[in-house]
C-alpha cells in the first residue's frame, strides 16, 4: 500500500516538472499545447473510489495552476476529468473484464484504450480551453485549439504508454 503511494508521488512530481518546465512552453503553431499531466489521472486503477480520484486530481491541477499562474483552470478541468473517468472507463472497457484494472494497451486492448484515452483527453481539453477562452465568440478558434491539443496530448500519452509497455 505504501509502495503504491510512493509510486504515485514519484509520478506526480515527475509529471508536474515535465509539464511546468517543458510542455507548457510548447505551442505548436500557436494552437496546440500538450497536457501530458492528465496521464496521471488516466492510469489510476478502475477500482479507485471517485472521491480519492477527485482529490488527487484537484491537488495535481492546483499544483500545475500554481506553477503556471493559471488560477484554478487546470484544477477545474482535472477534477471534471476525474469525475467523468469512471463512466468513461465503464463505457470503453470490455464487459468480460470486471476486475480492478489499470487502463493500458495490455489490460484493455488497443482499440478500447485508444477510445478511452481520446474521449478523456477531449473532455479535459474542452473544459480547460473553454475556461481559458471564457467566450464563445470565436467558437471555431476554440474548436481548432481543442482538437489540436487533443491530438498532441493523445500522441504524447500513446508515446509514453508505448515506452512503458
Amino acid at each position: 500500500m505504501i509502495i503504491t503511494y510512493i509510486h504515485r508521488i514519484g509520478w506526480f512530481v515527475g509529471l508536474v516538472l515535465l509539464q511546468v518546465l517543458i510542455l507548457n512552453n510548447v505551442h505548436i503553431a500557436g494552437y496546440a499545447t500538450p497536457f501530458l499531466y492528465i496521464y496521471f489521472i488516466l492510469k489510476f486503477a478502475s477500482g479507485t473510489s471517485r472521491n480519492e480520484l477527485m482529490l488527487w486530481a484537484f491537488f495535481f491541477g492546483l499544483t500545475i495552476d500554481i506553477f503556471a499562474d493559471t488560477p484554478g483552470m487546470n484544477a477545474a478541468a482535472t477534477v471534471l476529468l476525474a469525475f467523468l473517468r469512471p463512466s468513461l472507463l465503464r463505457l470503453f472497457t470490455p464487459r468480460d473484464n470486471l476486475d480492478s484494472i489499470i487502463p493500458s494497451f495490455k489490460s484493455m486492448g488497443i482499440t478500447p484504450f485508444l477510445k478511452y484515452t481520446t474521449a478523456s483527453v477531449f473532455v479535459h481539453s474542452l473544459a480547460l480551453l473553454s475556461i481559458e477562452f471564457f467566450s464563445f465568440t470565436s467558437i471555431w478558434l476554440l474548436l481548432l485549439r481543442v482538437i489540436s491539443c487533443t491530438l498532441l496530448t493523445l500522441t504524447c500519452i500513446l508515446a509514453v504508454e508505448g515506452i512503458r509497455r
